[in-house]
């Protein structure tokens, strides 16, 4: 992005002055001519990926192939062979909401995972897309697209404001290369001022099983409440790769942050069976922002109200 330009202003002084034939004579000679003005060139102006990153892409590509062939990255939203109820829908939305499997905390949820309170914004969401110079101008406009009309998809769910802007998000979304690192580091210095040194380290090193990532980071006051986020979308995805970051990271970093294997159908899900968010998932998603839960309820606190929610969305009786 460009920064913004800084209005410049000066103030002149006429001053009239008598002159001699002399003089005149010498105001005949030529004025010198103004300089033009330098064209501002971005920051992130395009740059062609080198051979590595190309090699990367196609690397990618086969991944989502491979997918593909054995039935994964479904983008059908589920069917007949995915059935769900309100039970089920409550269920997930608690091992979803109320888990964090990367804690490495022993607690209440068996393979190290620990309990944590309900988390999400209570500010508006701003999403923020910065591009690396590595991605072409006609992929920044479609993954622009893409994430305008998800955001506006996700506040009809959610009932909460997010929407997509050109600039001071909350919410930054970063889509860059490998060949971006140098720049991918700055940029966050200067996005996220206090961003700890391991998140940048992380994306500063990160492994090639990872096509994306998000981080949230919560209020100093309030610490079940997020104030700003950041995604990570590797430019070297293939297009239904992207999509499905795209996706799976802007939903994860609302506050629906762990995945669960009985989540179906589901992109809170480690398996890949799905691409792009189902319509379970939107229910999810609008009972994490549901009125009657709060921020910083326990998973026990906040069972019977979520169970009363799920069986209002699926229709059933209570």
């Amino acid at each position: 992005m460009v920064p913004a330009g800084y209005l410049r202003t000066a103030l002149g002084v006429l001053m009239l002055v008598a002159l001699s034939a002399c003089d005149e004579a010498l105001q005949t000679s030529v004025a010198p001519q103004p300089r033009p003005s330098q064209p501002q060139v971005a920051a992130n102006a395009y740059v062609p990926p080198s051979a590595a990153s190309q090699e990367l892409a196609r690397y990618y590509t086969r991944v989502e192939n491979d997918l593909i062939t054995r039935g994964l990255l479904r983008t059908d939203g589920g069917g007949p062979d995915t059935p769900y109820d309100a039970d089920d829908l409550a269920r997930n939305f608690e091992r979803i909401a109320f888990v964090n499997e990367h804690s490495g905390r022993t607690g209440l949820y068996a393979g190290g995972q620990s309990e944590v309170k309900l988390t999400r914004w209570e500010k508006p969401v701003r999403i923020t897309t910065d591009f690396g110079p590595t991605v072409p101008p006609e992929t920044r406009k479609a993954d622009r697209t893409e994430i305008d009309a998800f955001a506006d998809r996700l506040a009809r769910v959610t009932g909460h404001s997010i929407r997509s802007v050109q600039r001071d998000g909350n919410f930054i979304v970063v889509i860059a290369g490998q060949d971006d690192t140098a720049y991918v580091q700055q940029r966050l210095k200067t996005l996220v001022p206090n961003i700890p040194p391991d998140r940048l380290a992380l994306l500063r090193n990160l492994q090639r099983p990872y096509f994306c990532l998000v981080f949230t980071f919560a209020s100093p006051n309030a610490a079940d409440t997020i104030t700003k986020a950041v995604a990570f979308i590797r430019a070297e995805n293939s297009d239904l790769l992207r999509l499905s970051c795209i996706h799976e990271e802007i939903a994860q970093g609302l506050g629906l942050s762990n995945d669960s294997p009985s989540a179906r159908p589901s992109i809170f899900n480690d398996d890949d069976e799905f691409a792009l968010l189902t319509s379970h998932d939107e229910k999810l998603l609008s009972m994490l922002y549901d009125p009657r839960l709060k921020p910083g309820m326990s998973g026990e606190e906040a069972r019977p109200v979520a169970r009363i929610i799920a069986r209002e969305l699926m229709g059933q009786s209570l």
